[in-house]
This record gives structure tokens, sequence and C-alpha cells, in this order.
């Protein structure tokens, strides 16, 4: 069984305030979707609904 990785870093004040729910997404794919989503809703693009957001982040499957 290989190491779990850790998750990519985004903005500070964003991956501080998630960190307090990484233990709700112990899978780290999931936990960085979780700090994109948090970047999403401060960004600065016009359609805040799920698949934009995906869509803006670079996620692949939306």
């Amino acid at each position: 069984m290989s190491a779990s990785r850790e998750a990519r870093p985004t903005i500070r004040f964003v991956d501080e305030y998630c960190q307090l729910c990484q233990v709700l997404f112990p899978e780290v794919r999931r936990f960085e979707a979780l700090k994109l989503l948090h970047l999403s809703l401060i960004s600065d693009i016009k359609c805040k609904f799920l698949p934009a957001i995906a869509k803006a982040v670079g996620l692949e499957d939306v």
C-alpha cells in the first residue's frame, strides 16, 4: 500500500479554513475538490453553479 500524498496548496487562508474539515474528507482528491470549491466561491466567475465551478477550477469530472 502506498502512502497518501498531501493535498496541493491553494491560498493560505483557504487552506487553513479547509484544514478544519479535513477529517470529513479522508481522500485527498475530495479534500482538494473542497478547497477548489471554496476558491471558486470567492473568485470572480459569474456562474456559481457546480458545473461552471468545476470547469473554472480545472476539474475533469464535472
